[in-house]
C-alpha cells in the first residue's frame, strides 16, 4: 500500500493493521488487487482528504482515472487467486 495511504489510514481507522502486521501474500481475496490501489495513490489528492466524505469524494473522482486495463489485470488476478486457494483448501481436505 502506499505510504501516504498508510499514514492516511493510520491517522483516521482506529483499526488500521499496517502493513508490518499483516501477512504478505496473504490470500484475502481482495478484488481490489494492489495495481488498482496504487492506481488510486497515484490520483488522490490527500491535501483534500480531511475527513470520511473527503476521503470519499476523492475515490469517487479518482475511480474515474483508472485505467481498464489495470481492472482487467486486477480480476485475472483475483480469479487466479481464487482458483489456487480452491485448489489448496481441496487438497488440505482430500488428505
Amino acid at each position: 500500500m502506499h505510504r501516504k495511504t498508510q499514514d492516511w489510514c493510520r491517522t483516521h481507522l482506529p483499526c488500521f493493521i499496517d502493513k508490518d502486521l499483516w501477512p504478505p501474500n496473504s490470500p484475502d481475496l481482495n478484488p481490489l488487487d494492489y495495481c488498482i490501489w496504487d492506481e488510486f495513490a497515484g490520483a488522490i489528492n490527500w491535501d483534500l482528504v480531511t475527513s470520511k466524505t473527503g476521503l470519499i469524494n476523492e475515490l469517487k473522482r479518482c475511480v474515474k482515472k483508472i485505467r481498464p486495463e489495470v481492472v482487467f489485470e486486477s480480476c485475472a488476478s483475483w480469479t487466479n487467486r481464487l482458483y489456487r486457494l480452491k485448489q489448496t483448501i481441496g487438497n488440505c481436505l482430500n488428505k
